[in-house]
């Protein structure tokens, strides 16, 4: 069996015993699933029996998602959103818990203070980068679940997530953790104790911006049964076309992902030089917030990082992000382009907003030559 990520995704495909065939699967499209037989029309063991059960792209995406973070079984939801919060749904009850850093991404936030919360399920924000001994303090009897983002949304804090998920064990409690910034590839939750592992499968592994679609990984069968149950009733199906397309980026993924990591590195060196800029928040980067913690855990990086600005305001922050013409003005990130947002406002959604020195940008570092990059953000700071 081969060792390494970039060989096992693509050996997946080439598996020989199977005749003759194309490399990917075929794009099925189908809603009504046919049996020769009526007492074959529910028998499982002979394949999916309607559409909702997922057809060869659906099933291969999965299968070769699972083999790549070490799962038992990959569950698919039609957006990252999604993959998020039905883990939330189907692993707690009210009267239950739920520990979250208060830089939790903010539609995650969302979801726990405003779905959650009207039915029962409460939730304890903890302060970014908190330490795992810190963050058991925030542990009660009702606490059902830690939900761990890692780096953290827009401020990039990382966390000891082995010495956490250790710690939520102990008290009882299960981890699910949105690993979208290290696409299942970089860092592998599971390897590290936590329960479900998530990624936005729309990001990295799609890599193409044009795929919304979301996935749950899990190494313990009875979570998996849980989640295949939530996704069942929910009635959660992905496109085969969505798919399929992604089951195409995830055989690139580790190539065009080490690009991404290694021009990111590039822009985030030279931005950290610029007087304009009082903070790179990039955990590869050397002296960043979290580094010693990167480099310990994590076989590669995103190109995902914040820049905070020094005495800038909205004005000032958007006025250079109109005059940069290689990044993109656009949500999201993952796919083959650079992209800029301004990001300030988000912060008050936090019960303790960080002070930062001025306004937060974000930047995606895409596969465009970083030197054109660089040229680009020079262009804007001197115009």
């Amino acid at each position: 069996m081969p060792e390494t990520d970039r060989t096992r995704l693509i050996a997946s495909a080439t598996r020989r015993g199977l005749g003759r065939r194309v490399v990917n699967p075929p794009l099925e499209r189908g809603s009504t699933l046919l049996s020769d037989r009526a007492e074959d029309m529910r028998d499982a063991s002979l394949g999916p029996v309607y559409g909702l059960d997922g057809l060869a792209p659906q099933r291969a995406l999965a299968d070769a998602l699972a083999e790549m973070e070490g799962a038992c079984r990959t569950l698919l939801a039609p957006s990252g959103l999604s993959a998020l919060t039905t883990p939330l749904l189907a692993l707690t009850r009210a009267g239950d818990e739920v520990v979250a850093s208060d830089a939790i991404y903010g539609p995650s936030r969302r979801f726990l203070t405003r779905f959650l919360a009207t039915r029962g399920v409460t939730t304890r924000f903890h302060a970014p980068g908190a330490s795992p001994e810190e963050i058991a303090g925030f542990i009660g009897p009702a606490t059902r679940l830690i939900l761990i983002e890692s780096p953290a949304s827009l401020t990039f804090e990382m966390m000891d997530v082995a010495a956490l998920s250790a710690v939520a064990r102990e008290r009882g409690a299960l981890t699910v953790m949105d690993n979208t910034w290290a696409a299942g590839l970089a860092f592998k939750p599971l390897q590290h104790g936590v329960d479900v592992s998530v990624q936005a499968v729309t990001k990295y592994v799609a890599g193409h911006s044009d795929v919304l679609l979301g996935a749950m990984s899990v190494a313990d069968p009875t979570i998996a049964r849980a989640l295949a149950n939530a996704v069942e009733d929910l009635g959660l199906h992905v496109s085969p076309d969505d798919a399929w397309l992604a089951l195409r980026g995830l055989r690139t993924l580790p190539v065009r992902l080490q690009a991404h990591e290694k021009a990111a590195l590039r822009v985030a060196e030279w931005l950290e030089r610029r007087p304009e800029v009082a903070r790179v928040l990039y955990p590869p980067l050397p002296g960043s917030e979290g580094h010693p913690l990167w480099s310990r855990d994590y076989s590669g990086a995103a190109g995902l990082m914040g820049v905070v600005m020094r005495d800038w305001d909205e004005a000032r922050a958007q006025a250079f992000m109109n005059r940069l013409t290689l990044f993109g003005l656009g949500y999201s990130w993952g796919g083959f382009e650079s992209l800029i947002t301004h990001e300030t406002g988000q912060l008050s959604l936090r019960a303790r907003p960080p002070r930062l020195e001025g306004a937060l940008l974000r930047l995606h570092v895409g596969l465009e030559d970083p030197h054109d990059l660089i040229a680009d953000l020079s262009r804007a700071f001197t115009e």
